[in-house]
């Protein structure tokens, strides 16, 4: 039995959607946070040590 030609189903169908979904989070998880945002949590924390010591 001869099976050249015949493509082979992909198991399962993803959405155009889902795809640049997953796209968005891999990116979003793999991304450093930008130094703004490394200095608004700095300051977050220092805030909260102050007022725990308070």
């Amino acid at each position: 039995m001869e099976m050249s030609g015949v493509v082979p189903q992909s198991p399962s169908a993803v959405s155009m959607r889902d795809l640049l979904a997953s796209c968005a989070a891999a990116a979003a998880v793999s991304t450093p946070p930008q130094e703004e945002e490394q200095e608004q949590d700095r300051d977050q924390e220092n805030a909260e040590e102050r007022r725990d010591a308070a």
